[in-house]
């Protein structure tokens, strides 16, 4: 499978159209038919469902929706692993590419990457956010060089330097919440309260930990993966958000408050990358900055 016909497919995909999509890569309309009618033939597949005769409308089957997020995938890569050797020479310049959930700690990622402007301004920074897992496929995928995780790490499969943060678990509530009264929040607070909660949580089982009970006990009306989205749904008055401090700003006219968990509850994080990773100069840079930099007393 050739590239330049993968490329071809995600135009058709985009436009949504044979026509259209041959236009805009200025080929004629038999041939690009004719390249995609071959990459279905060499996968054996139906990639797209043509429209009647009165209709130039094309969609996806699911095996082409499949082929198009690997193919916008691959073609990713294949950008970046050219940007990285064009420009491995003595001139650092470059692009870090960081996938991170949403936690204080990237100010740590912001710092170095601060310090290492002032000597190399080539250097740019990517940020992805996401969940552990969204970050961790990104990386075993290459689209990312490093990775903020919280919890353990997999030694097995990755190197990692921790982080001077840990993360403090509350409830994130309206000002005129029952519990804004309150100092700290308990399990038996929030038993009879509907919970937003997030959507990792909710797989690994530590608020069931938290609160000794099974999570069908709880009264779960949402689940959230970025913590942003769940604010807005219990500024609205839907339920309290379990998630990290720092995060949401509180202060000012905010309706917002934040109260932690006790017994407390707290997560630790490292940045960690995949084991014999082959760096650009400008992700050893990064990395290398990252070892240096003060850590916060």
């Amino acid at each position: 499978m050739e590239l330049r016909v993968l490329q071809y497919f995600l135009a058709v995909a985009r436009e949504q159209s044979i026509v259209r999509a041959a236009e805009s890569l200025h080929l004629s309309q038999p041939t690009l038919s004719t390249q995609i009618k071959a990459m279905e033939e060499e996968l054996g597949k139906q990639l797209l469902i043509r429209g009647t005769k009165g209709s130039r409308k094309v969609t996806l089957t699911d095996e082409g929706m499949i082929l198009r997020k690997r193919a916008e995938e691959i073609l990713n890569l294949v950008h970046k692993t050219e940007k990285e050797i064009s420009l491995s020479n003595q001139v650092i310049f470059g692009d870090v590419y960081i996938g991170a959930g949403e936690t204080d700690a990237v100010r740590f990622i912001a710092k170095a990457a601060k310090e290492l402007y002032k000597s190399y301004p080539g250097i740019h920074y990517h940020i992805t956010s996401g969940n552990a897992e969204f970050v961790l496929e990104q990386l075993d995928k290459g689209l990312i060089d490093f990775g903020i995780v919280f919890g353990s790490v997999d030694h097995s499969k990755y190197n990692s330097i921790p982080l001077p943060y840990k993360d403090i678990w509350g409830v994130l509530m309206r000002k005129d919440s029952p519990l804004a009264v309150k100092e700290t929040i308990s399990p038996e607070d929030l038993l009879d309260k509907p919970l937003i909660i997030s959507r990792q949580d909710n797989n690994n089982g530590a608020l069931s930990i938290w609160t000794e009970r099974d999570l069908s006990e709880l009264e779960i009306v949402a689940t959230y993966n970025l913590l942003f989205n769940a604010s807005l749904m219990v500024a609205e008055g839907l339920g309290y958000a379990i998630g990290f401090d720092k995060i949401i700003n509180t202060s000012g006219n905010s309706n917002l408050c934040f109260r932690p968990l006790s017994p407390k509850r707290e997560e630790g994080m490292s940045i960690v990358w995949k084991k014999y990773q082959v760096f650009s100069k400008a992700s050893e840079k990064f990395i290398q900055e990252i070892k240096e930099l003060p850590k916060p007393t």
